[in-house]
């Protein structure tokens, strides 16, 4: 009897991405997706800069530039990329880094300007990331919003002040060094790193959102709200509906914010069929001076966003 062809899912998604001023007079954020349509691998490199007008802005455009174009560069070949990840994502912010330690000893009034990375990379189903700041990551499943990406800041040792008693939550929520950062790309040593060398698995149905911390000006609840009143819908809705519940919080201290969504979906594909069309491909890319052969009919389709920079929302 011939081996029967097992059923093999295939990973899509659907990103869209915004970046907003916020109630700021200047833009410190600085975000580049790559989501190809149809494709199975695809990233986002985000940066929040700090520094002020004259070298926050400089600071994250430099970050993601320069992590952004390694990350396009070695994602010629996805299969050695992802294979070699974690020092693939830790080099990129090595050099990240030196390029801001560059551009300060060449320019001394930008002195002390640095800058968070987040960058998740997912590849067939698998999610790696590697982070440095407060940026989070945040992993919508069965209906609960959690951060995947460490906290680099002060918060969390705050939290655990208390959760040992030492602090009320109100007195938490307000403290002055809450959001002071513990790591940072600002041309010296980093602190801490956190880089995914093993995949963390996706799910059909799963929405990430990578973001500045200008999200959180909206609680988790807010967030989880609009995500399960808007799931059927695609990601640029989700994304519209964030920005305006941001929006409408009209609050005078909206820090600048960026942020990525990205609708995981599967599609379960024949294997047989799909070995079949790719040899109807093959035989119509070889074909001279003949029709082209026609493809066989896909599954149900899916939505999906083009590769593209930040599409940038209005202030």
């Amino acid at each position: 009897m011939a081996p029967i062809m097992q059923e093999a899912p295939e990973f899509r998604f659907d990103a869209a991405s915004v970046l907003s001023l916020g109630r700021r007079d200047h833009q410190e954020d600085a975000l580049a997706t790559d989501f190809p349509i149809g494709a199975d691998f695809g990233f986002a490199v985000l940066a929040d800069g700090m520094g002020g007008h004259a070298a926050g802005d400089v600071a994250s455009k430099i970050v993601v530039t320069e992590v952004f174009s390694e990350l396009m560069f070695q994602s010629s070949d996805v299969d050695a990329m992802t294979s070699d990840i974690g020092e693939v994502l830790r080099n990129a912010a090595y050099a990240a880094n030196e390029c801001v330690r560059a551009h300060t000893e060449s320019n001394p009034e930008t002195d002390g300007m640095g800058s968070t990375l987040l960058a998740p990379v997912i590849s067939n189903g698998k999610l790696y990331w590697i982070s440095v700041g407060d940026s989070p990551l945040l992993l919508f499943r069965d209906g609960k919003l959690e951060q995947l990406n460490e906290d680099h800041s002060m918060a969390p040792q705050i939290d655990l002040m208390v959760a040992a008693g030492a602090l009320t939550e109100d007195a938490a929520a307000n403290h002055p060094d809450r959001n002071a950062l513990t790591s940072v790309l600002f041309g010296d040593e980093i602190e801490a790193i956190d880089c995914r060398d093993d995949p963390f698995l996706l799910a059909d149905g799963d929405v990430l959102i990578a973001a500045s911390d200008g999200l959180q000006f909206l609680d988790d609840r807010e967030i989880v709200a609009i995500l399960k009143g808007n799931l059927a819908k695609p990601a640029a809705t989700i994304a519209r509906q964030l920005l305006d519940a941001l929006e409408n919080l009209d609050d005078p201290a909206q820090d600048n914010v960026s942020f990525a969504v990205i609708k995981v979906q599967t599609m379960v594909v024949d294997a047989l069929s799909q070995l079949a069309a790719e040899l109807v491909r093959a035989s119509s890319d070889n074909s001279v001076d003949e029709p082209a052969a026609e493809s066989l009919e896909d599954p149900e389709p899916v939505e999906y966003t083009p590769a593209k920079l930040a599409v940038r929302a209005a202030p």
